[in-house]
């Protein structure tokens, strides 16, 4: 169950609400909230347009309109320093994961690997299964968090969310992922 703010109490939404996916090289969400002055110079720069603004006028990365190429604009137009080009020069664009749910054609035994085709870096793959539909095995190491497989699924069964909010982080081991 996800984390109910005061806010949303207050407004009778007691659903709750996942983080925000913030454009690349963001700070840390706290710091994010404190120095973003909500100008929009991110979304403007965004040649994709998938950087909205989004809760209190933050940007925000909406999947659902396309695919992030990575190219850093958004962080170099920042003023603020909320988008960080000494991140951007050290550290992957952040720590994101897919997640696929219930609404998967393949879970429903129809086959689809709409995701795996679409992904460069082949996080998603699909295991195959005596007497079924191969099913999406989810690397969460390899993905780039680039939103190909989000913006591809005719079904929008496929959600990126940050790693350290997953509960169900994989290990990593001298040999790769453990689950």
């Amino acid at each position: 169950m996800a984390a109910i703010s005061r806010i949303d109490f207050l407004r009778g939404s007691l659903k709750g609400h996942r983080q925000a996916v913030r454009p690349p090289w963001s700070v840390g969400e706290r710091t994010f909230t404190e120095i973003c002055d909500g100008c929009g110079d991110c979304k403007s720069a965004c040649r994709q347009s998938i950087v909205v603004m989004g809760r209190g006028r933050y940007p925000e990365v909406d999947f659902q309109r396309g695919v992030c190429t990575l190219c850093g604009d958004c962080t170099k137009a920042c003023p603020t320093g909320a988008l960080s080009q000494v991140k951007m020069s050290l550290e992957p664009p952040w720590a994101l994961a897919p997640r696929i749910d219930d609404r998967c054609l393949a879970r429903h035994q129809v086959v689809c690997r709409t995701c795996a085709d679409r992904c460069g870096p082949r996080a998603i793959t699909f295991k195959l299964t005596i007497g079924g539909v191969a099913q999406p095995q989810i690397d969460d190491f390899a993905c780039t968090g680039c939103g190909e497989c989000v913006s591809s699924c005719p079904r929008q069964a496929i959600d990126l969310s940050y790693r350290e909010t997953l509960h169900t982080e994989p290990k990593r081991s001298a040999k790769g992922v453990v689950a």
